[in-house]
């Protein structure tokens, strides 16, 4: 049986999640949501007692990868790391998880990415992040990556280096392999750089309001079916709204996969992204694709950090709120 291949480039990163009674969320008593601020000021000087510290690792291709690992996809990790202790637990949990190593890129001087991850009790969270190596991709990184034997290439952040990301996407296409692309905040905000790359990505996934720097519309149907211009795939998610996709075929809406306690957002956008990906590479329909996307990223936030919620090839899934008509 032939195994699918497929690279993740972007970012990795080690992770620790801290928890505790000083870091929690609050109630606005006149809209009965959450806050956007802590219950409590960080004050200088003070001492915050937290009671629990998780370590992971994270970065959108790391967790990319271990998605595609763990449904029986052949999976390797491309991007740029340090020389430190961080970078060696990225090798090691990936090494962990069988995927391939071998086209990580160590930068000489700057570190691997880190996050420092304040984890409220609603599942929400602020990141202290040190970009590192992996805010410093640059086009001859990747001139000379060998591209052939791959499917796919799965494209998360990259740092809005959009020289180094035309190089990636220019050299895959000539050898024939096809492009997933989940832009961060950094490409999307040089726009007219990143939209001239996209007449070469074959799956764009983005969020509702990140499509509309993309393409005009106000809903997600009219995102979906003028975004289908530049790419053959489009997937657009809105937090608790679901997602709508469409191959240009047949446009599915879908809402939530279940209402399950949320634990940890962290990685959940990738979870999906990768989880679409897992499945649409080995022929399963849109549908089924988006099932599988939603199971996957409903899963990860019931755990803390990006990876130990990932479902396995095993995984049983269940029906969802769904819709799908034609084009």
């Amino acid at each position: 049986m032939y195994m699918v291949k497929i690279a993740a480039f972007g970012a990795a990163s080690q992770d620790v999640f801290v928890s505790g009674k000083g870091i929690r969320a609050e109630l606005d008593p006149r809209t009965n949501e959450y806050m956007e601020e802590f219950a409590e000021d960080f004050k200088l000087g003070a001492k915050i007692t937290v009671d629990t510290v998780t370590f992971s690792t994270g970065g959108g291709a790391t967790n990319a990868a271990v998605t595609f690992a763990r449904q029986g996809i052949d999976s390797l990790f491309v991007g740029k790391i340090g020389d430190d202790v961080a970078a060696h637990g990225v090798i090691a949990e990936l090494d962990k998880e069988s995927v391939d190593t071998s086209g990580v890129i160590h930068h000489d001087s700057l570190g691997t990415q880190y996050s420092t991850i304040l984890l409220a009790d609603n599942g929400e969270r602020t990141i202290l992040v040190y970009r590192g190596a992996a805010n410093s991709h640059a086009p001859k990184d990747y001139e000379q990556y060998d591209f052939s034997g791959l499917d796919w290439i799965y494209i998360s952040s990259f740092g809005g280096a959009l020289d180094a990301l035309n190089v990636v996407v220019t050299h895959a296409k000539k050898a024939g392999v096809k492009i997933m692309l989940n832009p961060g905040d950094a490409e999307l905000n040089s726009i007219d750089k990143l939209k001239p790359l996209l007449e070469d990505v074959d799956v764009l996934s983005v969020n509702k309001e990140e499509m509309k720097k993309i393409v005009e519309g106000e809903t997600s149907e009219e995102l979906v079916r003028h975004a289908v211009h530049y790419c053959p795939v489009v997937i657009v998610s809105d937090g608790p709204n679901g997602v709508m996709a469409s191959d240009g075929k047949t446009i599915v809406r879908a809402g939530m996969y279940e209402d399950v306690p949320v634990i940890d957002r962290t990685g959940a956008g990738d979870a999906f992204g990768s989880g679409f990906l897992s499945q649409w590479s080995q022929g399963k329909s849109l549908k089924e694709s988006i099932i599988f996307a939603s199971a996957n990223s409903t899963s990860v936030v019931t755990k803390i950090g990006a990876k130990d919620g990932i479902l396995r090839e095993d995984a049983k899934l269940h029906e969802m709120p769904l819709t799908e008509k034609a084009f």
